[in-house]
């Protein structure tokens, strides 16, 4: 079955986005990368060396024949820092994509809205792909898509908290809401059943980092979000059968020995 995922004008196959913090070692992130199974790895760009060609990068452990790298700009607090992270991105030639990111609140990690909002309505009108990282809130994400979003990636739980998902009510929402992007779940997933949750809600994918990363076996944890994220995406298109209160049988009476 073929089961693309179509962001602007790029076609991935694999629905699983990875990330490169708080690995062991660079060369454990390059066997997590390959496990997953993943066509898109986010790199901070303000924790990345990208101009010293003499010192290692984690960029070198990155196959870009396999792997599209999209830049995302955590660490930002402002509007204006992102903007200007996307565009150094941009220059130093890593991508016109941006996962943007524009913290309001340290503590949280939670995006500042408003900020978020400035800086996506800027970098799409200077041809960037702009994937903004947001709470669950319907009302903010229709904004992003009409300011040129080409996809929205609200929250589960907070970033690195494992939780899992926190609100599928508001995230059933969006799902039935946006239809003209894709929407991708980023931050909060602790194990598989969190991301094959999120693909059973309809979501187009899921963007994770920490649950990996953090695993005491993260190559095998790698694997395991691979299968998570593929059975939740087949299990949503299968459907599911409706819940119900009272049992049901499995086999019919009707034909039963002894029954007439």
């Amino acid at each position: 079955m073929s089961d693309s995922l179509r962001i602007a004008d790029r076609v991935f196959h694999s629905r699983l986005f990875v990330g490169t913090g708080k690995y062991r070692s660079n060369h454990e992130m390059a066997r997590c990368h390959a496990a997953s199974g993943a066509e898109v790895v986010t790199v901070a760009v303000r924790r990345v060396n990208l101009t010293d060609k003499s010192k290692e990068s984690l960029l070198d452990f990155i196959d870009r024949t396999k792997i599209f790298i999209l830049p995302n700009t955590a660490g930002c607090y402002t509007a204006e820092e992102a903007i200007r992270t996307a565009r150094l991105a941009r220059e130093v030639g890593l991508s016109n994509w941006v996962k943007l990111e524009v913290i309001g609140d340290q503590k949280t990690l939670f995006p500042d809205n408003a900020g978020l909002l400035e800086a996506t309505r800027v970098l799409a009108s200077e041809g960037f792909i702009v994937l903004p990282y947001t709470n669950d809130d319907l009302v903010n994400a229709q904004k992003l898509v009409a300011a040129g979003a080409a996809a929205v990636m609200p929250l589960g739980a907070p970033i690195g908290s494992g939780l899992g998902i926190q609100n599928t009510t508001n995230l059933r929402i969006l799902r039935e809401t946006i239809t003209e992007v894709p929407l991708i779940v980023d931050a909060g997933v602790g194990t598989a059943s969190d991301a094959a949750i999120a693909m059973e809600l309809g979501f187009d994918g899921v963007l994770m980092n920490t649950a990996i990363a953090g695993a005491k076996d993260p190559v095998l944890m790698a694997e395991a979000m691979r299968d998570g994220v593929r059975a939740g995406r087949l299990a949503y298109l299968a459907g599911r059968i409706p819940r119900k209160l009272y049992a049901e049988a499995s086999s019919p009476e009707h034909g039963l020995i002894g029954r007439v």
